[in-house]
């Protein structure tokens, strides 16, 4: 299981990712359904720690390493 909540991206002024939150339940699938220019990899890389986020609350996961692993299966 993943939840995140409130994570927020920021690149100097501008807010690239405000606030999302979800949860993932072991076996579920998740899709990102939402139109261009959203930063949706702006998601996925902060799951997958290849981008440090500029604030966050993960929980059920002991850290971003932890996520990227379950992430990955």
């Amino acid at each position: 299981m993943i939840r995140v909540e409130n994570l927020v991206k920021r690149f100097g002024d501008l807010t690239a990712v405000a606030g999302v939150s979800l949860d993932v339940a072991a076996g579920e699938i998740l899709a990102f359904l939402r139109p261009n220019g959203v930063h949706k990899p702006t998601v996925i890389k902060m799951l997958t720690t290849l981008l440090a986020p500029t604030s966050k609350s993960i929980n059920s996961a002991k850290n971003m390493r932890e996520v990227a692993r379950i992430w990955r299966r």
